[in-house]
C-alpha cells in the first residue's frame, strides 16, 4: 500500500498550533472589563444610568410642568415668567453637562464591546483550530484502520493462493 495518506486534510502548520497554544491560554472576558475601570469610567456610568433611566425622564418632566405651570398661574411670583429662559438655561446647563458624561460611557461600552468582539473572534479561530486537529487525529486513525486491512487483506490472499496450491497439486 501507498506510504501517502488516502484522505488529505489541511494540517495545522507551526505558526497555528501557536496561535493555538496563545489563545488557550487567554484569560476570560469578564476578568479582562472589571480590571479596566478607572474612577471618572465608574462616574459617567451611573451617570448614564442615571440621565437615561425612566425614573429620570419621569422626575424631570413633573418638576418641568410643576416650573412651568407655577410661572403660568403666578401663583408664586413669577421668578421665569414666559419664554421661561431660566427654564431654558437651566435645561442646557443639565445638558452641557450631561453629555460628556454619557459619551465617556458610550466610549467606555464601545471599548467593551470591541474587546468582546475579538475574544469571540478568538474563541471561534480556537474551536475552528481545535476542530481542525480532531479532523486530522481522526484521518490518521482512518488511515491506519485502512491500512491494517489492507495487510489483513494481503494476508488472507496470499494464505488462499497457498491453499489453492496445496488443492491442486
Amino acid at each position: 500500500m501507498d506510504s501517502q495518506p488516502l484522505i488529505k486534510s489541511p494540517q495545522l502548520t507551526s505558526a497555528d498550533l501557536e496561535r493555538l497554544a496563545y489563545l488557550r491560554s487567554l484569560q476570560p472576558a469578564r476578568s479582562n472589563i472589571l480590571r479596566s475601570s478607572s474612577r471618572g469610567d465608574k462616574i459617567a456610568d451611573i451617570v448614564t444610568d442615571i440621565v437615561g433611566s425612566w425614573r429620570f425622564i419621569i422626575i424631570q418632566s413633573c418638576l418641568l410642568t410643576i416650573w412651568i405651570i407655577l410661572n403660568i398661574t403666578a401663583w408664586i411670583s413669577r421668578w421665569d415668567p414666559y419664554p421661561f429662559i431660566l427654564l431654558n438655561l437651566a435645561l442646557s446647563f443639565q445638558a452641557a453637562y450631561a453629555t460628556p458624561f454619557i459619551l465617556m460611557s458610550q466610549n467606555r461600552q464601545s471599548t467593551i464591546d470591541r474587546e468582546n468582539a475579538q475574544q469571540d473572534l478568538d474563541c471561534d479561530i480556537k474551536a475552528e483550530m481545535e476542530i481542525e486537529l480532531l479532523h486530522e487525529k481522526l484521518d490518521l486513525l482512518i488511515v491506519k484502520e485502512i491500512a491494517d486491512l489492507y495487510r489483513l487483506v494481503q494476508a488472507q490472499s496470499e494464505t488462499i493462493a497457498r491453499i489453492e496450491k496445496l488443492l491442486t497439486k
